[in-house]
């Protein structure tokens, strides 16, 4: 029998192979506005198309339950103590698989089954990990929830304090997926403190701008901080965990064997890699743009008659309202109309919504993505333009046609893996032979 171990991935799997090709051109060929995305370097791919996937490494470096383990260990020293440089934390676990398993591994050092936990709505920015009936944290512990102003479309502080003095809590959890202001990690901290609460902060989105000193870090204040390595902090997808030296050895124990068995190696060396990337200047000027272009983008928007919910951002995400109270159209209609158009981005619920998740009246939109790509303000605002076109007039193929055009002229003047990139989506169909 023919061994095809060493044989290309093109002749291994052709449907596998295509799949791959056009997901680039589709990367490269179109703007991607997803707020959570990102495109990680060439060498950050490297990582993690490594050889380190096939090794087990249960344990943690030096106490592992495995042999040949001493290169792992050398891979994954790194990434913990660059991400202990990269935000000042006494410790670092770099092995949760996601953010989820990160958050799920905190809850379990931090609390006990049925404790009562205070969380951020969904609906008001939070993330289904801070205590959403259909997800773990909200199937496990009692939930009470905190929000925005309806006036100012920010948090509440003191309704924050008022709902912890009502509930007293035994954690509360600050963070978000979609809210585009500065999070005051420090008075969230004070307020858990008066009610005897620990602190959970979760930086999934504002870890870049977080580990460039661009917004407040929570690390000086709370208990336990986690975060996604992909999003702003452009590396590969997976999660980590900063927390206390007080607390390292119960994190650790909650990660493995609590939640996990043997670590992604291979994803971890691609950790280290992109936290080594981080520590670099250059990082900083690029956290530094995400927020400018944000700036632009949003002022924009508003210019071209769209609503930005709290009138603004502070970091690499805008929150856009184009329902307009029933005056404009929805945000699942919106995203599928951007997305023929070569604009991808997702529809998103905004505070006080009067439409179901599956249907939302808002888009959320980031720059992180295209600030990658190398563009500016300029360009930021020209994006604007394109996406107020195409909701102004969805249904528009005219519309849809001249944008499709300036946004392809718009990625080939960024180009994206120009070395893998082969030929575009349409040359090449996706499916069985």
């Amino acid at each position: 029998m023919e061994d095809r171990r060493n044989a290309p991935l093109a002749e291994v799997d052709p449907v596998v192979s295509r799949a791959i090709d056009n997901e680039v051109a589709r990367q490269a060929n179109g703007l991607e506005l997803i707020a959570s995305e990102n495109f990680v370097s060439e060498a950050v791919l490297e990582a993690m198309g490594s050889v380190f996937t096939n090794k087990y490494a249960e344990g943690y470096p030096g106490k592992r339950y495995y042999g040949g383990c001493e290169f792992a260990d050398v891979v994954e020293q790194a990434a913990i103590d660059r991400a202990k440089e990269l935000f000042g934390a006494d410790h670092a676990n770099v092995q949760p698989h996601s953010g989820a398993q990160a958050n799920m591994s905190v809850y379990l050092a931090a609390i006990k089954y049925g404790d009562r936990v205070l969380g951020m709505n969904l609906s008001h920015g939070g993330h289904l990990t801070h205590g959403h009936p259909l997800n773990f944290s909200g199937m496990s512990y009692e939930i009470a929830d905190y929000g925005v102003s309806r006036e100012t479309e920010q948090i509440d502080y003191d309704d924050l304090a008022r709902r912890a003095e009502e509930h007293r809590p035994q954690l509360i959890v600050c963070g978000a997926s979609a809210y585009p202001r500065t999070i005051n990690f420090e008075r969230i901290t004070d307020i858990a403190r008066s009610v005897g609460a620990r602190v959970m902060a979760d930086i999934a989105h504002i870890a870049g701008p977080v580990a460039a000193g661009l917004h407040p870090s929570p690390v000086p204040h709370a208990d336990y901080v986690t975060t996604t390595t992909h999003k702003t902090l452009r590396g590969p997808r997976g999660g980590l965990i900063l927390c206390r030296e007080e607390h390292a050895a119960e994190v650790n124990k909650k990660v493995f064997p609590g939640v996990q068995g043997g670590p992604l190696v291979h994803i971890i060396a691609a950790k280290a890699v992109a936290f080594g990337e981080a520590l670099r200047e250059d990082f900083k000027e690029y956290q530094r743009q995400v927020l400018k272009n944000a700036k632009a983008l949003a002022a924009e928007l508003q210019s071209q008659g769209l609503r930005i919910v709290s009138g603004g951002t502070d970091n690499h995400l805008v929150l856009v309202d184009v329902f307009l109270g029933g005056k404009g159209i929805t945000g699942k209609e919106a995203e599928k109309s951007l997305e023929a158009a070569g604009l991808t981005v997702n529809k998103n619920t905004i505070p006080f919504d009067q439409n179901k998740p599956f249907v939302t009246s808002g888009v959320r939109l980031g720059t992180p993505a295209l600030t990658t790509r190398g563009m500016g303000e300029g360009e930021m605002r020209q994006v604007a333009r394109l996406i107020a076109e195409i909701i102004h007039d969805p249904q528009s193929e005219e519309a849809r046609a001249k944008v499709r055009r300036e946004v392809a002229e718009l990625a080939a003047r960024f180009p994206l893996y120009p070395k893998r990139l082969k030929k575009p989506p349409e040359a090449e169909g996706v499916g069985a032979d």
